[in-house]
């Protein structure tokens, strides 16, 4: 689990593999990742956009800019929360992910928050880091 907060807004995220959907002989391997939005301020903000950073373990880069997540563009009063579940795919049977949201607040401000870096790793296969 990896986490990080901005502004009283706490992104958390879990990555998971997914065997049945990869395919090592093909250079295919799979992730979910399940991230979970929590306002822990006092105002209410909504997410707009995402910009993701990915990087396979050959260190090739590549950049995922789009609007709200899966389709949504969630809106969190305080003390509220959204969870989703999204994936990726790698050539290579390591890497790793982060970025950020960029929110708006009730008053109308925009601000990026943090998505932390998250490791993608093959169970039992060979950590590569560039």
């Amino acid at each position: 689990m990896y986490t990080a907060t901005t502004r009283a807004i706490k992104v958390t995220v879990t990555p998971q593999y997914l065997p049945d959907q990869s395919n090592p002989s093909k250079s295919q391997y799979v992730w979910a990742y399940q991230v979970r939005i929590e306002n822990k301020g006092d105002e209410a903000v909504q997410l707009r956009s995402r910009h993701w950073l990915i990087t396979d373990g050959l260190g090739r880069r590549q950049e995922v800019k789009g609007p709200g997540v899966v389709g949504k563009t969630p809106r969190l009063r305080p003390g509220e929360m959204f969870e989703y579940t999204s994936g990726t795919s790698l050539s290579t049977p390591s890497g790793f992910m982060g970025g950020t949201y960029q929110m708006v607040s009730e008053q109308g401000e925009d601000f990026d928050i943090e998505v932390p870096t998250f490791s993608l790793d093959m169970p039992g296969g060979k950590r590569q880091l560039n």
